[in-house]
C-alpha cells in the first residue's frame, strides 16, 4: 500500500494524466508502440476550395479586364522575348511532360527525381528565364503591373490544372 500512496502523491504533485500512469503501469509486451493518429486516415482535402477557387476567379477577372489575349496576339511580333519565352516554356512543359508521363506512367519510375536530380532543376530554371522573359516582352504594355498580371495568371492556370487532377 505504501507503494500505491506514493505513486498518487508523485502523480498530484507533478500532475500526471491518469493516461500517463496507465502507459507506465502496462506491460511491454515486446511490439513497437503504434500511434493512433497515424492510424487514422485523413480525409483528403477538396480540389475546390477558397484558395483556388480566389485564384481562378482572380485570373479569369485579369484575362477580361487587361484583354490579355488580344494584348498578347498585338505584342506578339513586337519583342523577341516573346519567343525566347516560348521556347523556354516549351522546354519546360516538355521536361516535366517527360518526368510525368514517360518515365513515372509508362516506365513505372516512382522516384524519378533521385533517378535523375538535374531534371528538376533545369525545369525550374527554365520555367523562372521563362517568365522573366515574358515580363521584359509585356513590359511596356503593364510597366511595373506586368509581373502582378503574369503571376496572377500563372497561379490560375495552375489552381485549374489542380482541379483536374
Amino acid at each position: 500500500m505504501d507503494a500505491l500512496r506514493a505513486r498518487e502523491q508523485l502523480r498530484r504533485r507533478y500532475l500526471f494524466a491518469q493516461d500517463a500512469e496507465a502507459q507506465l503501469n502496462s506491460e511491454d509486451d515486446g511490439r513497437p508502440e503504434t500511434c493512433t493518429a497515424v492510424e487514422k486516415k485523413e480525409k483528403p482535402l477538396p480540389r475546390l476550395n477558397i484558395h483556388s477557387g480566389f485564384w481562378i476567379l482572380a485570373s479569369i477577372a485579369v484575362t477580361y479586364y487587361v484583354d490579355f489575349f488580344k494584348t498578347v496576339k498585338e505584342n506578339l511580333h513586337t519583342s523577341s522575348w516573346f519567343l525566347v519565352g516560348g521556347a523556354l516554356l516549351l522546354v519546360s512543359i516538355s521536361i516535366a511532360l517527360y518526368c510525368i508521363v514517360f518515365l513515372e506512367w509508362y516506365c513505372g519510375v516512382e522516384d524519378y527525381d533521385a533517378r535523375f536530380p538535374s531534371l528538376i532543376p533545369i525545369t525550374t530554371a527554365t520555367f523562372i528565364t521563362a517568365g522573366i522573359c515574358f515580363n521584359l516582352a509585356l513590359w511596356h504594355v503593364w510597366s511595373f503591373f506586368t509581373p502582378l498580371l503574369l503571376f496572377t495568371q500563372f497561379m490560375g492556370v495552375i489552381m485549374f490544372i489542380s482541379l483536374l487532377g
